[in-house]
């Protein structure tokens, strides 16, 4: 049985989990890449970060975005939601505030599922190069959809 998920379901999807698939345009083309994310439900935006290159350009031509995350225990239970909203990239102090919340928010996550410690970023991304600090950016959420499918015997 496929079913439509509440606000709070959709929610908790996003909150306990930190890797999705980025959508976004490219030279006309849709790309999908993996991407950790930390939700803030607080600001009603999604938090990221990459390094300087395909990614960031591409999202600097065409803010348009979107974010799948999904929860796969079979072909007949999952469950999946999309994100929709507008990259935007943050610099600064203000791109260092986020970084940190993405640091800790992402950190709890992977201490409440996985059981292990943290102590910096670089240990669960690549994308961390000396001490360079990446671009930061936010998806501020336009729309959210999800469904959960279920088997029913």
């Amino acid at each position: 049985m496929m079913r439509t998920l509440n606000t709070s379901e959709k929610a908790s999807i996003l909150h306990n989990n930190y890797i999705g698939n980025l959508g976004y345009i490219y030279n006309n083309k849709p790309i999908i890449v993996p991407i950790t994310y930390f939700y803030n439900e607080e600001q009603h935006n999604i938090i990221c970060y990459s390094g300087n290159g395909h990614k960031t350009n591409a999202l600097r031509k065409t803010n348009a975005v979107s974010l799948c995350v999904s929860v796969i225990d079979s072909v007949n239970s999952w469950e999946s939601v999309l994100v929709q909203g507008i990259y935007e990239e943050h610099t600064g102090s203000s791109a260092k505030a986020i970084l940190h919340q993405f640091s800790i928010g992402v950190k709890k996550i992977i201490l409440n599922q996985e059981q292990r410690h943290l102590d910096f970023i670089n240990q669960f991304s690549s994308r961390i190069y000396n001490d360079d600090i990446p671009i930061v950016f936010t998806i501020n959420i336009e729309g959210i959809t999800g469904k959960r499918r279920e088997f029913q015997s």
